[in-house]
């Protein structure tokens, strides 16, 4: 026997572990500095470690109560209700939730190129079809109501991501809401808001209150630093949010997850240390990296360097892993996170070495 047709089904390429990167290139991981997969340049919150520790011995339970209490938590965080928090096994399993509550076979999705890729893996999972509409490095990749418009034809779920991976372009409120406003009544606009808290623009919360078309999605995995444990959760409208649970899989959060999720949102000192030096990062790589940069409101910043295989390569012999923008259709750009300063003056000048040899 075989599986049903998976030929239009992409593989998530996530990016690679320092301990596989140090095997191959022969060098201590101690000594590497990982900027590419847009990861907490601190770790995760010590509280949050605490409180793994903690539920380590309750693991044999199911998280009923956890996962009700996190929905409880950031529901008042939201100013929402409870049934309108959807958690989920990161950002990706909050996707695939909503995808289950709106799609039929052979419904469309539009998603943004470059973008997540995982956007249109889910739909494609869940039977839809994908069509895309196109952020232009010739107009500094804009994201405005226009450029998604252009594209729209009647489309199921429309993802916008504020602020946008790789790019870190953002929508304002006003775009969002002519695009709800302009698309069918029957059409989702979901904003993917994972980077949100590097940025000072507001997040798009208020649209909730102001229509049944709009959902956001949040995330652990960055700010927070809870990448490994699998955190994130969608912010739906309270119309239709007791759909939850007709799609969710059983305690799709785990207990670690949930109590790690709990003690992180305590822990404002984490979060704004790790805003401030991703700020501050953002500014060093713009003024000191060797090639053009795009400004970025999230904690990466994309630099077009050429052959970004071949810069992403060499850096990496050297012991910095940036992430190859190849994959998002940009071969001659590179993502580089933000990393502590250390990191990043590491790494920026490890970069300008390789771009120097590259031009010579």
């Amino acid at each position: 026997m075989n599986p049903r047709d998976l030929s239009a089904h992409t593989v998530y390429r996530a990016g690679r572990g320092i301990e596989e990167v140090a095997r191959e290139v022969g060098l201590d991981p101690d000594e590497m500095v990982k900027l590419a997969s847009n990861e907490n340049m601190y770790g995760p919150s010590p509280a949050a470690v605490d409180a793994i520790r903690a539920s380590a011995e309750r693991m044999h339970s199911y998280p009923k109560a956890s996962h009700a209490d996190l929905a409880d938590r950031l529901a008042e965080e939201w100013d929402v209700s409870s049934e309108q928090v959807w958690l989920g096994n990161g950002g990706d399993g909050a996707l695939d939730c909503l995808a289950r509550a709106m799609l039929e076979p052979g419904d469309r999705v539009l998603v943004p190129t470059p973008g997540f890729a995982y956007y249109a893996m889910s739909a494609r999972y869940h039977h839809g079809e994908v069509a895309e509409f196109t952020l232009s490095k010739a107009d500094d990749f804009a994201q405005t109501a226009d450029t998604v418009l252009a594209d729209y034809d009647g489309e199921r779920i429309v993802y916008l991501t504020s602020p946008n991976n790789p790019t870190g372009k953002e929508f304002s409120t006003d775009a969002v809401r002519e695009i709800a406003a302009e698309t069918d009544e029957e059409t989702l606009v979901l904003v993917d808001e994972a980077y949100e808290e590097f940025t000072d623009t507001p997040s798009k919360r208020p649209l909730l209150s102001e229509r049944d078309d709009v959902a956001l999605l949040r995330t652990f995995s960055k700010a927070y630093g809870l990448a490994g444990v699998r955190l994130g959760y969608a912010l739906v409208p309270e119309a239709w949010a007791d759909a939850y649970a007709r799609v969710n899989t059983p305690f799709s959060a785990s207990e670690l997850a949930c109590r790690a999720g709990l003690a992180a949102l305590d822990d404002d000192e984490h979060v704004e240390k790790s805003v401030e030096t991703a700020a501050w990062a953002r500014d060093y790589i713009a003024d000191e990296l060797a090639a053009p940069t795009w400004e970025s409101a999230g904690n990466f910043v994309l630099a077009e360097v050429g052959d970004a295989a071949a810069v992403a390569n060499a850096a990496r012999e050297r012991g910095v892993i940036v992430r190859d923008c190849s994959s998002f259709g940009l071969p001659e750009c590179i993502r580089i996170t933000c990393g502590t300063r250390e990191d990043t003056r590491h790494a920026i000048s490890v970069l300008n070495d390789v771009l120097e040899v590259a031009e010579a």
